[in-house]
């Protein structure tokens, strides 16, 4: 009876003179126990695997519940050296649950043995044997997460993978566990998508704040293949479709390039798709929360039903099964309500199509007069290198050419402001830096250009929400556009000015080198002229008029801002600018003649 009962506290981990416990070898029956037959041996020694099992766990548990609140003051660099996390302990919790019954097994067998004292160990055996599969199936979990040191959202699919074995038992643990982690993703999801509170101190999460990390080294060869639309590349066109290059700050308000996903901590059973939606809302619902514009006007743009998705999402945190399906229908129904309170925003209150006009006017030279008398006013102030007095006096120049076609909005002319950049960028996005593609003068941005016109640029003061469609990386690429439309229209000017000249002097006796010139500016007026006419009518007008139907088709912001993507990629990819040097060599040589 003695041994019956120093073999349940051992079990229950309090290992005595007859069951001894090892580090390295766990839980022993000693060997100088005459009385014990070897069968019986045996038996015990299996049943002290299930103790030493039960003892590894409960010290991983110990190890990392019993000091929350000391660990919760390591510094970041602290926390990646050792386990921690509120997975970590979530997963604890769930581990300690699945303890229970074999506890409450131990409890049962303690008061058979108090009733009947004649029972043997191989009743014992028998009561325990359940957990006979459960326990070093289990262990296999713990020690991965223990040698690999994983981290975070990464505990959910170590489980997963695991719990989609052949063993009920074994399954059945693991789903209970995973259930327990799966609340804590529920409760970041909850602070994420109805608050725009990220909260993960330990870098748990697969949302982050930040860029996503670069991971197109490997694909490098195959981005540069040539995919047949004007010379454009794989990667060129994988730059131009992720307008979040650019991670500048917005001065007016925070962007939605604050945030990306972190793709190694996602399970797999949750599709990017669903994650990207993720994404989408929090950032939006964090953009609102942290701008301080009158809430009357904004709205809440989950259209005051928090707390009926807050309901949703704890319904879903109750099921003991993750159910793809029920989840991803939940985000689509809040990413839906976000999507439509945007457009409202966007197209209604923030009168985005008066905008695009704007920008059209503007950056695309939709007003082709107030840039005609533009480049004759500032003609004499841009050919030469800039100085630092440059910028103001160019302003001053655009300030005369909008008087003196009658543009006098003061209103929008505030919003307009043309920048020098007389020492160079230190840095711009891919498409910014093959300015090749604009005229022969546009030097690296890192030198000092030759000319005001090479580092001539126009800045426009976006205001709030639409700044998260007009980000920096956008208002940068229209910038490459302005440059080149502009390089295009001044050289028409020149060339119409040498046909001025060319008629003043018809009445005067030629020779042979005079009716060369002639020829030669007629063909490149010729060029010049039908480019012109490509851009303006086949390019700009088409691909804006496409882009204002996408936006009166829908009611939905991701679609816009898709849309608005396609439209801004395909003016830099058929005004010939993204050519390879070598394709782009003819049309380079006649635009610098």
């Amino acid at each position: 009876i003695k041994m019956i009962h120093e073999l349940l506290l051992a079990l229950s981990g309090y290992p005595g003179t007859i069951f001894t416990w090892n580090k390295r070898t766990g839980l022993q029956v000693s060997q100088d126990l005459p009385f014990l037959h070897p069968s019986e041996t045996s038996v015990l020694n299996r049943l002290c695997k299930l103790g030493s099992d039960y003892i590894r766990f409960t010290e991983f548990i110990e190890q990392h519940t019993g000091h929350v609140h000391q660990q919760e003051h390591h510094s970041i660099q602290t926390n990646q050296a050792g386990l921690n996390g509120v997975y970590l302990r979530a997963f604890c919790t769930g581990l300690d649950s699945m303890l229970q019954p074999y506890r409450q097994a131990l409890l049962d067998l303690e008061q058979e043995f108090l009733g009947d004292p004649h029972l043997s160990i191989s009743h014992v055996n028998y009561m325990l044997d359940q957990f006979q599969l459960l326990f070093p199936s289990v262990m296999v979990v713990v020690e991965t997460i223990k040698s690999q040191k994983i981290h975070g959202c990464q505990i959910l699919e170590t489980v997963y993978k695991h719990s989609c074995g052949g063993l009920p038992p074994v399954r059945m643990a693991l789903e209970k566990i995973l259930a327990v982690c799966h609340g804590v993703m529920y409760k970041q999801l909850a602070a994420w998508m109805l608050h725009g509170l990220l909260l993960d101190q330990s870098e748990e999460f697969y949302v982050k704040q930040g860029p996503s990390a670069g991971g197109a080294a490997a694909n490098q060869e195959e981005d540069e293949e040539d995919l047949g639309i004007g010379g454009l590349s794989g990667k060129q066109l994988k730059e131009l479709q992720d307008l979040r290059l650019i991670e500048e700050e917005n001065m007016l308000a925070p962007s939605l390039q604050q945030f990306s996903l972190r793709a190694e901590m996602l399970p797999s059973y949750v599709p990017i798709r669903v994650a990207e939606k993720i994404l989408f809302v929090g950032e939006s619902v964090q953009m609102f929360e942290n701008h301080n514009h009158s809430p009357s006007r904004a709205g809440s743009i989950l259209k005051h039903q928090e707390d009926m998705f807050a309901t949703e999402l704890h319904r879903l945190k109750q099921q003991p099964l993750f159910s793809l399906v029920d989840f991803e229908n939940l985000i689509d129904g809040i990413r839906s309500t976000v999507a439509e309170h945007l457009w409202t925003l966007m197209v209604e209150e923030s009168d985005l199509l008066g905008q695009l006009k704007i920008i059209k006017d503007f950056y695309l030279l939709g007003r082709g007069e107030l840039y005609q008398v533009f480049i004759d006013h500032a003609q004499h102030m841009l050919k030469t290198p800039p100085t630092a007095v440059t910028e103001h006096d160019v302003n001053v120049a655009f300030q005369q050419a909008a008087h003196k076609v009658l543009l006098d909005d003061d209103n929008l002319l505030p919003l307009l402001h043309l920048t020098i950049d007389y020492q160079g960028k230190e840095s711009k996005d891919a498409t910014g830096t093959r300015e090749g593609a604009t005229p022969p003068q546009e030097s690296s941005p890192r030198e000092v250009p030759p000319t005001g016109w090479a580092a001539l640029g126009l800045a426009y003061k976006v205001q709030w929400p639409l700044h998260i469609l007009f980000t920096p990386a956008v208002l940068e690429k229209y910038n490459v556009i302005f440059r080149y439309l502009l390089s295009v229209r001044r050289v028409q000017s020149e060339l119409q000015h040498c046909w001025a000249l060319q008629m003043q002097r018809k009445h005067l006796k030629s020779n042979q080198t005079d009716a060369v010139k002639w020829r030669l500016r007629n063909h490149m007026a010729f060029l010049v002229d039908n480019l012109q006419y490509y851009l303006q009518v086949d390019v700009l007008e088409s691909q804006f008029s496409q882009l204002l139907q996408q936006i009166n088709s829908t009611r939905d912001f991701e679609s816009i801002r898709l849309a608005h993507d396609h439209f801004l990629s395909n003016l830099l990819a058929q005004s010939f600018i993204l050519l390879k040097p070598s394709r782009y060599a003819d049309v380079q040589i006649a635009m610098s003649l």
